[in-house]
């Protein structure tokens, strides 16, 4: 059944022509209805914000800023880090005093939604704790935010949605987006089957699933028509894209090159790869592809092989110096970013100094580090020798002072290169212009407002930790 006929069955019971479903229509873009989305954690909860913002568009629905007089808030969370739910049940104890306000105000309600991992992996116990939440979605489940709408006003009842339906999801989304911007993230790829023992994302966001060739082109053309130049394609394990495709096995090196042929897309990334899934044919297209950027996010958690092992990460270290070898020499301008845990459980010292010699000899132009976090359910919650939270953070702070160190002398090694820049915005200076060089640094430097959008060849005259600055050459 179609999930658009049932939305416009539930929103309009007196829906009975062409005619009247235009009036409300029009009706819905004279008089918007605002939301405000609040998005934690990666790019693929950036992404399902936007898309839940192209669901509610078509019945009325525009994106504001702040919460206070919004007539829809959803929180899109993450349960990746410590303390991740805690943070949301703060959050909704201010949308719940903003909510109590409007009313008192005799103003129109305010609908509140949890949306994202937080709510499929805990979406009975927030309907229980807080009240003031009307909706409970999980990842797989936003393209119903129309009907769970029209479903909370019609009842008055809490609503709670965690299917794990992925490829539903993706047909029903409308073609359309509103990309705000000249980049724009393309989800490829859900899910995880690796079962990391430190992750919940095979818990809250399932299987791996990949969208097909005809969906991923059709959105990038329609990116390309908004005027978007630059597409990120991204997945929990995006490297795993697998398809079928006029019957023949297509990876994301295969796929990569189709989107590359789409005209008006000028640059391409993706992100997050895992290293069981860089496969021969992806490296390959690493080298061939000039419109893929030369960075990757090539994400190794450790150094040490004992704590792989118990990460259930499936490759060594060697493995991993290996296959950056064979990366490198196939592309020798990319610059390489990684994640990395410190203090899970069971590591030593020895454990940690060989984290240490890994950074050391990789060498990263950017990272994420971070402390180990227990997430309940996974098998790294129930391990033994839990490492003390103040080694944790001894280990940290060493960690990223070699990281840091690392990353500003890539930075500083651009100096005097010229770099192509795609001009996405204003910079904070009058006449100054800010976008992205090939290796994701922001960039500053002066010129014509009427470049934006543009990609502009930019000497870089200086660089810090995390920006470089130029001028146009």
């Amino acid at each position: 059944m179609s999930d658009i006929l049932l939305r416009d069955k539930t929103a309009s019971r007196d829906v009975d022509s062409p005619a009247v479903v235009n009036r409300k229509t029009d009706a819905n873009i004279r008089n918007p209805k605002k939301i405000f989305i609040k998005t934690y954690g990666c790019q693929m909860n950036v992404y399902d914000s936007e898309r839940m913002a192209d669901v509610l568009s078509p019945i009325g629905y525009a994106p504001v800023d702040v919460p206070d007089d919004a007539d829809l808030v959803v929180l899109n969370t993450c349960h990746i880090r410590e303390k991740a739910a805690e943070k949301v049940y703060s959050e909704l104890g201010r949308i719940r005093k903003l909510k109590e306000a409007k009313l008192r105000a005799g103003r129109p309600g305010m609908t509140v939604a949890v949306a994202g991992c937080v709510a499929q992996a805990e979406g009975d116990e927030i309907m229980r704790r807080a009240p003031v939440v009307d909706m409970v979605l999980g990842p797989q489940t936003y393209h119903k935010l129309p009907e769970m709408i029209a479903r909370v006003t019609r009842d008055q009842d809490g609503v709670l949605e965690t299917d794990f339906d992925t490829l539903e999801k993706f047909d029903n989304l409308p073609a359309t987006r509103n990309p705000k911007g000249y980049s724009a993230f393309l989800t490829v790829q859900e899910g995880c089957d690796k079962f990391c023992t430190f992750c919940v994302v095979p818990y809250t966001r399932g299987a791996e699933i990949s969208r097909s060739v005809e969906q991923v082109v059709a959105e990038a053309r329609h990116l390309a028509c908004k005027g978007v130049r630059e597409i990120t394609l991204i997945g929990q394990n995006v490297n795993a894209y697998h398809a079928v495709h006029d019957g023949a096995d297509w990876g994301l090196g295969e796929l990569i090159q189709h989107v590359a042929g789409i005209g008006g897309i000028d640059r391409i990334r993706f992100t997050t790869s895992h290293p069981r899934d860089m496969d021969d044919g992806l490296i390959r297209v690493l080298g061939d592809e000039e419109k893929l950027m030369p960075y990757l996010h090539l994400p190794i958690q450790s150094g040490s092989d004992k704590i792989l092992r118990a990460m259930n990460r499936g490759h060594t270290y060697a493995h991993y110096r290996d296959l950056i070898g064979r990366i490198r020499e196939t592309r020798p301008d990319i610059a390489l970013s990684g994640d990395f845990i410190v203090g899970f459980p069971g590591e030593t010292d020895l454990d940690f100094e060989q984290t240490m010699k890994c950074v050391a000899e990789i060498g990263y132009a950017a990272s994420f580090s971070f402390k180990y976090s227990v997430r309940p359910g996974t098998p790294g919650a129930s391990m033994p020798c839990q490492v003390p939270e103040d080694v944790k953070q001894q280990r940290l702070q060493a960690l990223q002072n070699l990281l840091y160190s690392q990353q500003t002398v890539f930075n500083k090694s651009l100096i005097g290169r010229k770099l192509n820049i795609l001009v996405e915005d204003s910079g904070r200076q009058d006449g100054q212009l800010f976008g992205r060089s090939p290796y994701l640094q922001g960039t500053h430097f002066y010129g014509d407002v009427n470049l934006k959008g543009r990609i502009m060849p930019v000497t870089i005259a200086d660089a810090g930790k995390n920006s470089l600055t130029g001028v146009l050459a």
